[in-house]
């Protein structure tokens, strides 16, 4: 592991020979990716461009919000510009659990914003159906299910933490969210590492992540948004009554710019202490059998979390797969982000033991791919807005690893904002507000450092937070992929 690099990881548990063979043909690459029907990449913009709204970023969040600017105005001249290619990054590389929580839960909701709260979960839930409308409409082929997630318990105290999500997702009246006891979540999925479980039917959709990105690039393009793909904008800067920004080959004058970079350097540069980037990874199988299927007993396809710290999500590919990933949170020191971080080995390795202990009866099978990115993460879990340069610059940022759906509603924030609009999204105290920026380095890396010891020794003790934790909890500044 290199030196600047800050991990949770397994403590000694050694993986077993057979975890390590299982990974020895795993190709380095996002398996979402590794597609045949992946698009071409559009050119980059070369010369001059001027246009009502430039969207930075080509992942869901700028992806969203060039749709629906369109959609609420078709005269209105939109460019998108990606440094990378369509849906390269997070957006192509997550779970592709689209979840319609806007809060990272109910329970980081209720601490926060608990006047908003059943607000917050109502938006979260029109949100989501928003987003499945849009999918059918525009003829989006990504593999939507709307099949729920249940979260599991793996220790006993995480049993009584189910129940009381289930209690306050009653008194809201969110959802259809069902406390399953031991036989009934391993009626659902078998695992001997599961006690219970909560099961929120309607609250998330699986798809395939990348799938979602192309469809809504090509949803944009088709309302004859202009996207340049292998641009990225370099610096922004005031241009008379509007804004210009500078790419290798070119400039774009916008009058207004949305800013949807995610875990990359913000153009805006008094936003980049609210953001820590971090490593995540994920491994996905062969595709599994009928038999091995049947041993699963998984036949409603949700998606599924264990709810410690350091926590796993997996979920059933339209191709009979299972992804497996979460776990190790890696930042680097000085929040830098590079390719050659996309890829820990000794997280893989950690991983493949923990799969095979959730599922022994799948002994034998292999994975076929292994790969990490960036996530946005923020102090207080999820997303943050605000506009820049006399409203004429929006953004949205630090979704914590649950953007899938709350991009969608993040976009929207941003586009009211520049229209200068007061409306039920900008109301909110969570819109209003701004989490804790982090400390500077090397505050930042030795903070973040004791911040992972302690919720390794949280998960290690009945969940029990020490000092340092409370202390976080009572600031409100936290640390979360």
């Amino acid at each position: 592991m290199a030196t600047d690099a800050m991990t949770r990881s397994s403590g000694g548990d050694a993986p077993t020979p057979s975890a390590l063979e299982a990974l020895a043909g795993a190709a380095y690459r996002p398996y979402w990716l590794d597609d045949p029907g992946r698009p071409r990449p559009r050119p980059a913009l070369v010369g001059e461009e001027r246009c009502d709204l430039l969207v930075v970023g080509g992942g869901y969040s700028g992806l969203w919000t060039a749709l629906i600017a369109k959609e609420r105005d078709p005269d209105r001249e939109v460019v998108l510009v990606e440094g990378q290619e369509i849906g390269w990054a997070a957006s192509g590389r997550n779970g592709g659990f689209c979840a319609a929580s806007l809060t990272h839960g109910l329970g980081n909701g209720a601490a926060r914003w608990p006047d908003e709260l059943a607000e917050l979960e109502r938006l979260g839930h029109r949100n989501l159906d928003a987003i499945e409308s849009a999918v059918e409409r525009y003829g989006i082929d990504c593999d939507f299910e709307r099949t729920g997630e249940i979260d599991v318990a793996t220790e006993p105290y995480q049993v009584a933490e189910l129940r009381e999500t289930a209690r306050m997702a009653a008194e809201l009246g969110v959802g259809e969210q069902e406390f399953l006891d031991r036989d009934a979540v391993r009626a659902e999925v078998d695992s001997p590492t599961f006690l219970a479980g909560l099961w929120d039917r309607r609250g998330v959709a699986m798809l395939h992540p990348a799938k979602l990105a192309w469809g809504l690039a090509r949803a944009c393009a088709e309302l004859g948004v202009r996207i340049y793909e292998h641009t990225p904008a370099e610096r922004l800067a005031g241009a008379g009554a509007g804004m210009a920004v500078r790419t290798p080959y070119g400039r774009v004058r916008a009058r207004q710019v949305a800013l949807a970079t995610n875990a990359f350097p913000a153009l805006v540069r008094r936003v980049r202490p609210y953001i820590a980037p971090v490593y995540d990874h994920a491994l996905m199988t062969e595709p599994l059998n009928q038999e091995q299927l049947d041993a699963l007993g998984w036949r409603g396809r949700q998606g599924l979390s264990d709810t410690a710290n350091h926590f796993h999500y997996f979920r059933l590919t339209a191709d009979r797969r299972i992804l497996w990933g979460g776990y190790d949170i890696i930042y680097r020191y000085g929040g830098r982000v590079r390719a050659e971080y996309d890829h820990h080995p000794a997280t893989y390795r950690t991983l493949a033991q923990h799969f095979f202990r959730c599922f022994p009866q799948l002994e034998g099978v292999r994975f076929s791919h292994a790969w990490g990115g960036a996530i946005d993460t923020c102090s207080r879990f999820s997303a943050f807005f605000g506009s820049a340069h006399g409203g004429r610059v929006a953004y949205a940022l630090g979704y914590t690893g649950l953007g899938v759906g709350a991009t969608r509603f993040g976009a929207e924030v941003m586009l009211d904002l520049l229209a200068g609009e007061r409306t039920e999204r900008t109301s909110l105290e969570m819109v209003r507000s701004k989490p804790l920026p982090f400390p500077p380095e090397p505050v930042r890396w030795a903070g973040i450092g004791i911040t992972q010891w302690a919720m390794t020794r949280a998960d290690e003790n009945g969940g029990r937070r020490n000092l340092w934790l409370k202390a976080m909890d009572k600031v409100g500044l936290g640390f979360d992929s």
